[in-house]
């Protein structure tokens, strides 16, 4: 059944419909739906996205597919009781529990999928020792993307849209006009396409944080507490126009986790700044105390010599030579001098001796020196 979704101000009109195509298999009807083709397509994206740029955050793109794979099961879950936990018709979930599983008609919480993909993500991300900062951090870039495409899904279905407005993109259409969705706003007249905004909001905070991981990422964990700050600020704010919101009681319970998503945000861009500046003093208290401990008064001179000598071997060049002396009148050379002076061969020593007419006084000559004297 064809749908129609118009923008007055603009003068535009589209029949649509939720369903792209309907069939049977074994004796079952199937439908596939935008809002579940728009869904995977941002998943997709996100991962194409966060496989191209794990190495820069540190992270093996086989261990992270494993976690993907996981706490994106995980989110659909989260995400699907959410929604069934706090919709206003959630007595008839109750009552036929199978509804649950269909979510191609609708109904997903993105806070729950989020905290279900953090929890689930968290423990596989010790499970396959992969920085769990770090990970999150790239998270937070894909789920900005699945969000921004998956909102979308919310257009072809007609829903999470807000309050009356005469604002040129208010929106409305037949689903809309019917009022299955809730009340709170005047039939017949274009409503705030929040679906939009959010779409919007999410793209924008995207670019900022993806530009911010390229040129100024300081420390693991700064781009997931941007994204809880900004998605929080951001679902608050676009929340307070939505006339089809869950509500717990009489609080809308995206605002007040919105609330709690930001407090966590600071909390712990804070936090993890602070103990990342905190590392390399640590290291460098360490690495000085490991050099004290090497170099001071109770170390062992043969641990000493056994280390690398910044002249790559001079020092057994400069050692003393006790068979030869210096020429009399001659002043003793010193032997911090150039290494090649040190370094010279009996032979050299000769022909420097037969230069100057003298004879080197020796008290024991070496047996070179004897066979260049026969010679």
């Amino acid at each position: 059944m064809d749908h129609y979704i118009s923008f007055p101000a603009l003068g535009w009109t589209f029949s649509i419909s939720p369903t792209i195509v309907e069939f049977s298999l074994f004796g079952h009807e199937f439908s596939l739906n935008w809002y579940g083709l728009l869904i995977a397509l941002g998943f997709l994206l996100a991962v194409i996205y966060a496989l191209k740029r794990a190495k820069q955050f540190d992270i093996d793109p086989d261990r992270m597919i494993d976690v993907v794979l996981v706490a994106a099961i995980f989110a659909f879950i989260g995400a699907r009781l959410y929604y069934v936990l706090f919709c206003d018709n959630r007595a008839e979930y109750f009552e036929d529990p199978l509804r649950i599983l269909y979510i191609w008609e609708g109904g997903l919480g993105i806070y729950g999928g989020i905290i279900f993909a953090f929890i689930a993500g968290l423990i596989m991300c010790k499970i396959r020792k992969v920085n769990a900062p770090a990970m999150f951090d790239l998270a937070s870039l894909g789920f900005l993307i699945g969000q921004c495409i998956g909102r979308w899904g919310n257009f072809f279905n007609q829903e999470a849209f807000g309050s009356n407005t005469d604002l040129p993109w208010g929106m409305t259409g037949d689903i809309i006009q019917s009022g299955v969705n809730g009340g709170g706003y005047t039939l017949n007249e274009p409503v705030h396409p929040t679906f939009l905004y959010e779409s919007l909001w999410c793209l924008l905070g995207f670019i900022l944080l993806h530009i911010l991981s390229k040129k100024a990422y300081k420390f693991k964990g700064q781009i997931f507490s941007l994204y809880l700050i900004w998605y929080g600020v951001g679902r608050f704010m676009i929340e307070s126009l939505r006339t089809d919101s869950l509500y717990f009681g009489a609080m809308k319970v995206s605002q007040l986790v919105a609330v709690i998503a930001v407090i966590g945000g600071v909390f712990l861009f804070f936090a993890l700044r602070a103990h990342a500046r905190s590392l390399p003093k640590d290291l460098f208290a360490a690495e000085t105390a490991e050099g004290a401990e090497a170099g001071g008064e109770d170390a062992e001179p043969e641990d000493a010599a056994s280390l690398p000598s910044d002249n790559g071997g001079a020092d057994e060049a400069e050692e003393p030579q006790p068979e030869v002396k210096p020429a009399d009148g001659e002043e003793p050379e010193d032997k911090a001098a150039a290494p090649e002076d040190t370094e010279k061969t009996p032979e050299e020593t000769d022909g420097q001796t037969a230069e100057g007419g003298e004879e080197p006084g020796l008290e024991d000559e070496p047996d070179g020196k004897k066979q260049a004297d026969g010679e």
